[in-house]
């Protein structure tokens, strides 16, 4: 007997909220995209203005509601600053807040993470691309 075609399991908001839950800094941020995939989340783009997230998986869409304080961003983007800021966090060097405020003072609006791709697009409030960044498989060495 033919076996029907699996259908992709929903990811929660508490699988969500876990796998966000073991980010420490920069340096856990690998293992965290990687997590994001097993749940069948295929990207998710982060707004740095107000703090809500939109995953998507295959046939799902999730987003959350804004969280912290709004962080005001600058209406114009700041490349240089932006790889400054990126740097010190994936040392592990600052924690996700002071990466948001930093990211936020060098003009990013959102950045997307796409699982599939590993890749990381950051974005100014022009919704101009100001960096993609190669995402390195967990413990795998590279500019992580």
């Amino acid at each position: 007997m033919p076996t029907l075609p699996s259908q992709p399991v929903p990811f929660t908001l508490e699988q969500l909220q876990a796998a966000h839950g073991r980010v420490k800094s920069g340096a856990d941020f690998p293992r965290y995209v990687q997590d994001m995939e097993r749940l069948g989340v295929v990207a998710y783009d982060y707004y740095v203005s107000d703090g809500h997230h939109s995953y998507r998986g295959r046939e799902q869409v999730l987003t959350t509601v804004p969280v912290g304080e709004p962080l005001p961003v600058a209406p114009s983007g700041n490349r240089e600053a932006l790889q400054q800021a990126l740097t010190v966090h994936q040392q592990g060097r600052t924690d996700y807040p002071t990466f948001c405020r930093q990211a936020a003072a060098a003009g990013v609006d959102k950045w997307t993470v796409r699982t599939l791709e590993l890749t990381c697009s950051y974005y100014d409030v022009q919704g101009q691309e100001m960096l993609v960044e190669e995402i390195p498989l967990p413990g795998n060495p590279g500019q992580f």
